[in-house]
């Protein structure tokens, strides 16, 4: 039998049951003196082993803790409970985990692309965690579908391939048959020369992110990424206000969005949007990224805001 090999993140990661849902959640104590208490919030292709590197780094500035969302990272899905993955849904259940969380503590949010939407739509549905959130960090985040800049045409193939593969039976097709690891494993060998993940790598390095992209797609539920794929095309948060301040973290050469228009949407709904550029190249750190590699998607700006009581 082939040895399992140990995650560095296992060692904080616990289990998480809430609302008749199971999953894990990684809680990292202080790795420096800071005191903060951050809840770091990953995106759509994700998991806490993937979120691992930017957890570690970010607890120089206090205890970090990153929870599941339903459907992914192997958590159980709303369907389970007879719920569909709307993003109401998903910012309710997360304003629940803050609640029993953080209790009276003050809490700094840190939302990734897809996991800022929910962190914004929650701050709008939950008046009273707003209250609590001392800081909020959009990491490439984003708040209505024109945000996105793919051309009309490719817009449409997601979104009808998302509406598609959102219901049950589709969406098991991709699971047990699309989504084995020698299909996946071919389709980034035919991509490997130009795709943006693995065009950097040599071959035992591209060997290792596509060992990991293979465990994410399998361990995110198909039917839920693919119904929040869909909300993500359509979703317009600009009719709510949000009494909180944000600081942007956006890449120059996002592939996936408009910066212009990201930051118009944000002050729509925000009190105040301080835009702060990074230096990297692309709209995440590697999936296999550890602390030091995750460092570079944090600019100096914010390390100086957490760095303040």
């Amino acid at each position: 039998m082939k040895k399992k090999v140990k995650s560095p993140a296992d060692k904080f990661i616990m289990p998480l049951n809430m609302d008749g849902l199971r999953g894990r959640m990684l809680h990292m104590p202080p790795s420096g003196s800071k005191k903060r208490q951050i809840l770091l919030v990953y995106g759509h292709h994700c998991s806490l082993e993937r979120m691992y590197g930017l957890a570690a780094y970010l607890s120089k500035y206090g205890t970090v803790t990153m929870p599941d969302l339903p459907g992914f990272g192997g958590m159980d899905t709303f369907y389970s409970i007879g719920e569909k993955p709307t993003l109401d849904n998903m910012a309710d259940y997360l304003a629940a985990f803050v609640k029993l969380r953080y209790k009276r503590r003050r809490v700094t949010i840190a939302g990734m692309s897809f996991g800022f939407l929910v962190v914004t739509r929650m701050l709008q549905r939950h008046p009273e965690v707003a209250k609590k959130v001392d800081l909020v960090v959009s990491i490439v985040g984003f708040a209505h579908h024109e945000d996105f800049k793919f051309k009309r045409k490719n817009y449409w193939a997601l979104r009808s391939t998302g509406t598609i593969f959102s219901h049950k039976l589709p969406a098991r097709f991709v699971r047990h048959v699309i989504l084995q690891a020698p299909l996946i494993r071919l389709a980034y060998r035919i991509v490997e020369k130009s795709h943006s993940k693995l065009k950097d790598a040599d071959k035992l390095e591209v060997k290792r992110r596509v060992d990991f992209e293979i465990k994410l797609w399998q361990c995110n539920d198909v039917q839920t990424y693919m119904y929040t794929g869909t909300q993500m095309l359509t979703v317009d948060l600009c009719n709510q206000r949000v009494p909180s301040n944000v600081y942007h973290i956006a890449v120059a050469n996002d592939r996936y969005f408009n910066n212009d228009v990201v930051e118009q949407h944000l002050k729509v709904i925000y009190e105040k949007v301080t835009v702060v550029p990074t230096t990297m190249q692309a709209h995440a750190p590697s999936v296999i990224a550890d602390a030091k590699e995750a460092e570079q998607f944090i600019p100096a700006k914010i390390r100086r805001v957490l760095s303040k009581a």
